[in-house]
């Protein structure tokens, strides 16, 4: 099957040369964007530390409470203040879509991919919305309606500022958080999350912070964010610039507070219901990152469902690999949200 395997990555490939607005940025610390660092002078120790804190007092520092407003559109189009400040004024109000399921049944909060335009992922919301579960699709940080004036991509939530980095990806967790509670304002009890690729990773650590939670479904997921920068066709232009800067030890360190795995090494979420979905030729979420983050949940207690496709990133979305996706993941939702606890 080597003419197969070839095939795909010749597809992955093609389908990244074909976004040509993809930049080397220049490397920042970005302290001005983490709590306290604006005028410190040994920006790695710094970072370093904070982010030790971060991981220690994670609960606290993915914390949020619901905004003083929510509001709905006639077109089903969710907006609400994000608990985070950036320097960024539009990217400071989360917008969400709503495909309305059955009223107070089961919700799932759909988190996109990294540069996920206003209408991606729409068809998979349907599909969710045809079991009767409600769909919300959030976008992500500095992303479509979200984008920052004068910019083509999310380069804010991945990229070689360490600190907007951080803070992107922590402001992301909580509007999440701030989704879900919408969700049980409702009269919805029974939430799921699904992520892809960024939102796996944004979602999986939401999955670990949220009690209210039932089932997380994930498409690609792996380690450290740092691992998938410096190893992944898709963030090559990132890591060219960080690698002038810092070793991946030290960016694996430094972005700890943002990556799955420390949470899954402290045994967070040890019992929660999960399925992750991953391609045996992914060339952006390497499979074998993959793998040693199901290792490493088994090792602590958890048994998620496993579905390995032989696909890559992109190809996942061609058929058949997007319908045997899709079809498991939903025949998942409906089982793990199908009945009140």
């Amino acid at each position: 099957m080597k003419w197969f395997e070839r095939k795909i990555r010749r597809y992955e490939h093609r389908r990244w040369t074909t976004d040509d607005n993809r930049r080397v940025q220049p490397f920042e610390w970005g302290l001005e964007h983490i709590e306290g660092g604006a005028a410190e002078s040994n920006p790695p120790e710094y970072v370093r530390q904070y982010a030790r804190h971060a991981i220690e007092t994670s609960h606290e520092w993915f914390a949020t409470t619901p905004p003083p407003d929510y509001r709905v559109d006639g077109e089903n189009a969710l907006t609400f203040p994000s608990s985070i400040e950036s320097a960024w004024p539009e990217n400071n109000i989360v917008h969400a879509q709503i495909f309305p399921g059955k009223k107070n049944g089961a919700a799932v909060l759909v988190l996109p991919n990294w540069n996920a335009k206003w209408h991606g992922q729409r068809g998979l919301c349907e599909w969710i919305q045809r079991l009767g579960i409600t769909a919300v699709k959030m976008s992500m940080p500095y992303h479509d309606r979200r984008m920052a004036k004068g910019h083509e991509r999310a380069d804010q939530i991945c990229g070689p500022n360490i600190g907007l980095t951080l803070q992107a990806n922590r402001q992301a967790v909580q509007d999440t958080r701030r989704c879900l509670r919408w969700l049980e304002q409702q009269g919805y009890k029974r939430l799921g999350l699904l992520g892809t690729s960024i939102g796996s990773s944004i979602g999986y650590i939401a999955l670990m912070h949220d009690e209210a939670i039932r089932a997380g479904g994930f498409f690609h997921i792996s380690t450290y964010y740092a691992d998938v920068v410096s190893q992944g066709m898709t963030t090559n232009h990132v890591w060219e610039s960080l690698r002038h800067h810092v070793t991946v030890d030290e960016l694996r360190e430094y972005w700890a507070p943002i990556s799955p795995m420390p949470y899954v090494e402290r045994g967070l979420g040890a019992d929660r219901n999960c399925f992750m979905v991953y391609g045996k030729y992914d060339p952006t979420m390497l499979p074998e990152l993959t793998e040693q983050m199901l290792n490493s949940l088994r090792r602590h207690g958890s048994n998620p469902r496993v579905l390995e496709l032989a696909c890559g990133h992109y190809s996942l979305e061609l058929r058949p690999f997007s319908y045997i996706a899709g079809y498991q993941m939903l025949s998942f939702f409906r089982r793990a949200l199908g009945n009140p606890r």
